[in-house]
């Protein structure tokens, strides 16, 4: 292994764990949530905003970064760190996402994924060893497979023919590492078939990767299928290894998989429902174009301590919002990052005090997802 993952400690009601995984640039504590800096950039914030709210790891996209600028301009330019200054840990995701979002512009064999750009509809070609190559080139710490994600619903042979590419493309990913720095994490696909969702963490952990993700989910399913293949795949996958819900979620989302043993988390959701309007708070979900803030002098979340909520009132923000201002998207992508990252912070010293169980019911009480379906914290 060329990363190194430590359990710290574990919870005494659940499978929630803590721990640290470590690189040869840094670490950082885990469960975490990476804030999506999709093309070198979490939008809307700075670096600096970053670290001040603790974040050890961010997120960038191969897809992207091999489009535009260029993986091997931003390698001559220094690499991916440099590039967009910040000097903690990245994970790269492979592309194969967005590869799947292209429906129309894709086509997938055994031998590669390839497709038109949606910038300027040039052909490309994409293998597991390219993908490989273009995140070992912008020199990401911690780097995933190509895989073959299938949307919901799908047809049971679509989600096993997906299942077999996955696999064939992760043995092919590993074969191509050619860089010791760093780690490589492979991913589980399955649909929502249980059989075909173990069946791939069986093929995928066969093989020596420094962690494993559970992809495929967050695609249409809803939220109750969504945390039953969380909920049964997670148990699956090895303790001694990071695991990683790609794509996920809400703030409830996030305390759910925490409480059955994952650690790592991404999610446009706070970045891209800031530029909506829409924040996270600890009473619930607050959209400030709402007419009924046009003369609240209150913060976003008066329990909040990060800048927005010390500086701004809600009718300051709709206003913002209104006139179509970017500081409107910049202060409230600043909260929202601040309220998941302290949602995970509290998350971990909740387990490190074994009473995990105590504070998901707290933050449930409070409304952290009032504005969803109420029933679905009752699982929690």
């Amino acid at each position: 292994m060329t990363i190194k993952f430590t359990i710290e400690a574990k919870d005494t009601g659940s499978d929630a764990r803590t721990g640290e995984i470590a690189t040869g640039r840094g670490f950082f504590r885990t469960p975490a949530f990476m804030p999506v800096g999709t093309a070198a950039t979490v939008k809307g914030v700075w670096p600096d905003q970053l670290r001040e709210m603790g974040y050890g790891c961010i997120l960038g996209n191969t897809y992207h970064l091999y489009l535009r600028p260029g993986h091997e301009r931003v390698r001559r330019l220094g690499g991916l760190h440099r590039f967009m200054g910040w000097d903690r840990l990245i994970l790269t995701d492979s592309g194969g996402f967005q590869v799947f979002s292209m429906s129309g512009l894709r086509k997938i064999t055994d031998e590669a994924a390839s497709f038109r750009s949606h910038v300027d509809g040039s052909a490309h070609v994409l293998t597991p060893e390219l993908a490989v190559e273009i995140q070992e080139t912008l020199g990401s710490d911690l780097r995933m497979a190509l895989d073959e994600c299938v949307a919901y619903p799908a047809e049971r042979s679509e989600a096993e023919d997906a299942v077999r590419r996955t696999t064939l493309w992760a043995g092919r990913s590993v074969a191509a590492r050619r860089m010791p720095e760093g780690g490589m994490l492979g991913i589980v696909q399955g649909g929502m078939y249980p059989d075909l969702r173990r069946r791939s963490v069986e093929e995928i952990c066969a093989l020596p990767f420094d962690g494993f993700a559970i992809g495929g989910v967050s695609v249409g399913e809803g939220k109750d299928l969504q945390r039953e293949t969380v909920d049964r795949t997670a148990p699956m996958l090895p303790a001694s290894r990071p695991r990683y819900l790609m794509g996920v979620g809400t703030p409830g989302d996030l305390l759910f998989a925490v409480s059955r043993g994952v650690d790592l988390f991404d999610c446009v959701l706070p970045t891209r429902n800031a530029r909506n309007g829409m924040m996270f708070t600890s009473a619930g979900q607050l959209t400030v174009k709402q007419a009924r803030y046009k003369d609240d002098p209150l913060p976003p979340d008066e329990r909040c301590g990060c800048p927005t909520c010390r500086t701004f009132s809600r009718a300051y923000l709709r206003h913002l919002f209104m006139q179509g201002e970017m500081m409107a998207s910049m202060a409230m992508t600043v909260h929202n990052l601040y309220f998941y990252a302290k949602l995970m912070e509290g998350a971990r010293e909740a387990i490190s005090r074994g009473n995990f169980a105590d504070f998901v019911k707290e933050s449930h009480d409070s409304g952290i997802d009032r504005d969803r379906n109420p029933k679905e914290v009752e699982s929690l």
